[in-house]
């Protein structure tokens, strides 16, 4: 339980946690589960159902999803590309939308080190936020906030490959 205190305040002061207090922090992390997962295991896969959001506490994980590449004139392989990496220092979450629909996970996520990871299923999100409102907001602004963000770079780079590829095609 020391580490789980000792995870507390460091968790209070960085991401998605970050301000809350340690109050409101024990009580994320009492409907959370913990998991130490070695490095090279996927934590969840791109096109598969999700009910579950993670939040990054120690190690690092890669994010990566899956592209059609065009190989001849008529073949075409599937292969993952990284999209990036992410360190626990700034207790990064992911697989969020999870908890908003039913949609399939949008990437793989696989351990880059030892992780510790902290899983908050659904169902445990919706019964923290009907049983302490104002948490449950300031936790659903604070994601959305995160989705926001993510879409606008998303919007950024189909800008840039638009263009990209308009050049290309132009010449």
């Amino acid at each position: 339980m020391a580490h789980r205190a000792a995870e507390t305040v460091r968790l209070a002061t960085s991401g998605l946690l970050s301000g809350l207090g340690e109050a409101s922090v024990a009580a994320i992390l009492n409907v959370a589960k913990r998991l130490e997962v070695p490095a090279g295991k996927v934590v969840m896969r791109e096109g598969e159902a999700g009910e579950t959001l993670y939040i990054l506490a120690e190690g690092e994980v890669e994010v990566t999803k899956n592209l059609t590449l065009k190989l001849g004139a008529r073949d075409f392989a599937r292969a993952d590309k990284s999209m990036t990496r992410i360190s626990a220092a700034c207790a990064p979450v992911f697989g969020e939308m999870a908890l908003f629909g039913p949609e399939p996970r949008s990437a793989t996520v696989t351990t880059a080190s030892p992780c510790v990871l902290y899983e908050i299923a659904k169902k445990d999100y919706d019964e923290l936020c009907a049983r302490e409102p104002r948490l449950g907001l300031e936790l659903t602004r604070r994601i959305a906030a995160i989705l926001a963000s993510r879409v606008r770079k998303g919007n950024e780079e189909i800008l840039k490959l638009s263009t990209a590829l308009s050049i290309a095609l132009s010449r």
